[in-house]
């Protein structure tokens, strides 16, 4: 799904978790796929690496079918294995990969909180960055979000696209107002796991 905004292209990333499903994950993410989003982050943290290949070869099939790009979270080496050529990592894993592992992947996505953190992940080889959170969501409850400011200022500081994660919703006053802030899309979990 890429919505026009202010007349540029604003890309929506579709973030898994299946524990928020109401029906079976597969045909949640079917769901998903049939309204085209710029890809989908098959993330589910909780899983083995084991089961996390096992579920991430039919969430590949399932966006192949529907050209979504699929992009594998953390386990890099699944993705290697499964020839998945996008990743999105925590900076932690991207500091401790070689020129070489790198070179596998066409696409490699960075979740960064902090301005140093996007500045480091950009110059260890990142192609785009998920920058959060920005608004109040469930999923990181008490916490305050980092906000509009913050999605500003490290969209100034890097030359790769960045996206709004966390309370990130189907609004486009929301979507708007990211997009002024330099950002190019936006990353959705709950909303994209209930339609």
């Amino acid at each position: 799904m890429i919505k026009s905004v202010n007349n540029q292209e604003f890309k929506i990333i579709a973030v898994s978790n299946r524990k928020l499903c109401d029906r079976p994950f597969l045909e949640q993410i079917e769901r998903v796929c049939k309204i085209h989003p710029e890809a989908v982050i098959l993330r589910e943290k909780d899983l083995t690496e084991e089961k996390y290949g096992t579920l991430a070869k039919e969430v590949m099939n399932i966006c192949s079918r529907y050209q979504v790009s699929c992009i594998l979270h953390n386990f890099w080496e699944t993705a290697i294995e499964l020839e998945c050529t996008s990743v999105h990592l925590p900076l932690p894993v991207l500091q401790k990969l070689s020129d070489e592992e790198k070179n596998k992947f066409i696409k490699i996505g960075i979740s960064i909180h902090s301005v140093e953190e996007a500045k480091e992940a950009e110059q260890l080889g990142a192609s785009y960055l998920t920058a959060g959170h920005i608004y109040a969501t469930d999923c990181k409850k008490g916490l305050l979000p980092r906000g509009l400011e913050f999605l500003e200022e490290v969209c100034k500081e890097v030359n790769i696209p960045v996206y709004g994660i966390g309370g990130i919703k189907f609004d486009e006053e929301q979507w708007n107002d990211m997009e002024k802030c330099g950002a190019v899309g936006g990353c959705i979990m709950s909303g994209m796991m209930k339609i």
